[in-house]
């Protein structure tokens, strides 16, 4: 499997040296990838009724594409990774060249997981339709690929209209790799049909395995070669120790993951320095 470590982004801060430690450190230890989250703005709890969401206004999430184009000329191999972007709040063609844009200062190093996600709040002042988000999903990714593989563009779907135009770069990936957050039958089917992987919500054990192996059986109806796609599970660091880290490794990999990840976020740790040096201990007790 490849080994990620997860930015722990509502921990790092807000200075730019800790964040290129943490990203610097992991590919210094060997990680393969270095994954983040995404959310462009945080809901005030104490003005939404019944707010029972995780993340709020208090929690600092840096922009992933622009963290990733600073990354980009502080890093060398490791592969920068959204797990997930929303891509549903965000213009189409706008991500696209973004996302473009990132493949080609990294080299060919961008992984780009996607989601609906569930903050109607930052549906709203993004001005997207929180009701539509979903469906929208299948034409952005072919919207998307399009402008990766092509120099012209002309499309016509029943939310976007691109009239014979391209972006310029194209990326380094043709197309860069989508996979997809979230774990609903209708995510399932896109995921079997259409994605390069999966990040699931759920652990690997037998009724894991079931929706790992549905989710391939749909790949195979496809046409589709089901171990082509990609599965990334994570465990937490404070969740457990040296030994149960490795267990969860073992259990992720005969599960069948192509890509696992830690992450050290809410484990009581305190500034990039700590959640480096767990990122250390996580390496070492998996890699014996």
């Amino acid at each position: 499997m490849q080994l990620g470590a997860i930015l722990p982004q509502t921990e790092i801060g807000a200075d730019p040296a800790g964040v290129r430690d943490f990203a610097q450190a992991a590919e210094s230890l060997g990680y393969q990838h270095l994954l983040v989250f995404d959310h462009v703005l945080g809901a005030d709890a104490s003005k939404h009724a019944n707010w029972d969401r995780p993340y709020r206004h208090t929690d600092m999430f840096h922009e992933p594409f622009v963290l990733f184009g600073y990354l980009a000329g502080l890093t060398e191999k490791i592969e920068l990774t959204t797990g997930i972007l929303i891509l549903g709040q965000r213009q189409t063609v706008l991500v696209a060249k973004q996302a473009a844009e990132v493949d080609v200062l990294t080299g060919g190093r961008l992984r780009l997981g996607i989601g609906i996600g569930w903050n109607h709040v930052e549906y709203e002042a993004l001005g997207e339709n929180f009701q539509t988000r979903g469906r929208r999903t299948r034409e952005q990714i072919e919207l998307m690929r399009a402008l990766w593989t092509q120099d012209v563009v002309n499309f016509k779907g029943r939310y976007h209209q691109v009239t014979n135009a391209g972006i310029n770069p194209l990326p380094v990936q043709r197309p860069i790799p989508i996979w997809f957050g979230g774990g609903s039958e209708r995510v399932v089917r896109r995921i079997g049909q259409i994605g390069d992987g999966w990040f699931p919500q759920f652990q690997p054990d037998s009724a894991g395995q079931e929706r790992i192996a549905h989710m391939r059986q749909i790949a195979k109806d496809a046409g589709r070669d089901p171990m082509s796609i990609g599965i990334e599970g994570r465990t937490n660091i404070a969740e457990g120790n040296p030994d149960t880290w490795a267990k969860a490794a073992a259990a992720w990999d005969e599960a069948g993951a192509t890509h696992f990840s830690i992450n050290t976020m809410r484990a009581g740790l305190k500034g990039p320095d700590q959640h480096i040096d767990a990122i250390r201990r996580f390496k070492e007790a998996v890699s014996d």
